[in-house]
């Protein structure tokens, strides 16, 4: 456990998340997101929870919090221990995901005279995923709780909820009152806020697919070097406020594709461009840690038809479980780690 709060206390090493979201022209909706950390393995998990099952929260004082049974099944990917679900999809067709979001948020100060009602913040997506079938479910809920740190010393998360009908909410708690956003863009970093981010692109009000015309400077003609010159001056770097800018342009100059099936390759193409190489976010005088990337898995959600698919940074074939082939009353929890070996995959090409 202590694991994942030096994980999140750490501003030195990379916790990047980036989220995209795409809409097919079948009507499927898909959501998309990076997982980084840079510090050491994450060691995740994929955690199937069949209804019925009972978890209990942690709080500063011990696995003493909000009991909560699953009243829906769901699959997750986990980080440090199963508990904590960073990203999954229930079968209602609800999907959960929490990003890091450090110097922003603040929760309610933990009351072991509320503990009975207090759920932590890295135990809010498996208890939403448990509880709730839609967005609208999802704020209804999150008002009858108190929302605290599993660990005080910690940096806050804010929160990315999802359903089939297309909506998509952000939750930010701030000053310990929980801040709903409706986010029709579909992209969420990290720091600083999601209403800062949308404000932001307006710095970016320059920026269009395709080329820039040429144009005359004095008696000199200048033209660009080569496509995509209209996109010339994005933000290359990995700072949250970059990685937004990037991801809602990217996004939105991405042709629109046919099927789920379609739209989910394109969300691993375009979240391609978020993987952050070791090394990068290590200070100077710092040994990088002796993993493969920051990026340590990415995961696609087919919210319509329940398909969660998953790759890692030690295995880029993608991986996938269709929820619609799950008994949720009869199947048995299970943690598992997301690679069974780690080392990825080659194929030789045999020539006769």
């Amino acid at each position: 456990m202590l694991a994942i709060a030096a994980a999140v206390v750490l501003p030195q090493e990379t916790e990047a998340c980036t989220g995209i979201t795409l809409k097919a022209a079948d009507g499927a909706y898909v959501v998309a997101r990076t997982i980084e950390w840079g510090g050491s393995n994450l060691n995740s998990q994929y955690v199937v929870v069949p209804r019925g099952f009972v978890q209990r929260s942690l709080t500063p004082s011990g696995t003493d919090g909000m009991e909560f049974t699953a009243r829906y099944g769901y699959v997750g990917m986990s980080v440090e221990q199963k508990e904590f679900v960073a990203e999954g999809l229930n079968e209602a067709g609800l999907s959960a995901g929490l990003f890091y979001f450090p110097g922003y948020g603040a929760y309610e100060a933990f009351d072991a005279a509320k503990k009975a009602a207090s759920i932590s913040d890295l135990q809010l997506v498996p208890w939403i995923l448990g509880s709730c079938k839609d967005v609208e479910e999802v704020k209804a809920a999150v008002q009858q709780v108190h929302v605290i740190a599993a660990y005080p010393d910690a940096s806050t998360v804010h929160w990315r909820f999802a359903d089939a009908s297309g909506r998509q909410l952000v939750l930010e708690i701030i000053d310990g009152r929980p801040m709903f956003y409706e986010n029709e863009l579909g992209v969420l970093t990290n720091a600083p806020g999601f209403t800062w981010q949308l404000t932001n692109l307006n710095n970016y009000v320059n920026l269009y697919p395709g080329a820039a015309p040429s144009q005359m400077l004095g008696a000199l003609k200048l033209s660009p070097f080569g496509a995509g010159s209209g996109f010339l001056g994005i933000p290359g770097d990995i700072t949250p406020p970059s990685r937004f800018v990037r991801a809602a342009f990217y996004q939105a100059s991405a042709p629109q594709q046919a099927t789920a099936r379609d739209a989910v390759m394109q969300c691993f193409h375009i979240l391609n461009n978020f993987d952050i190489p070791i090394g990068i976010e290590t200070d100077r005088g710092k040994k990088a840690t002796d993993i493969p990337s920051a990026t340590q898995w990415t995961a696609v959600t087919d919210v319509k038809n329940r398909i969660i698919y998953y790759r890692t940074m030690y295995d880029s074939s993608i991986r996938a479980f269709d929820l619609r082939s799950i008994d949720f009353a009869s199947v048995s929890y299970r943690a598992v780690p997301l690679d069974r070996t780690k080392e990825q995959p080659v194929q030789i090409v045999t020539i006769s």
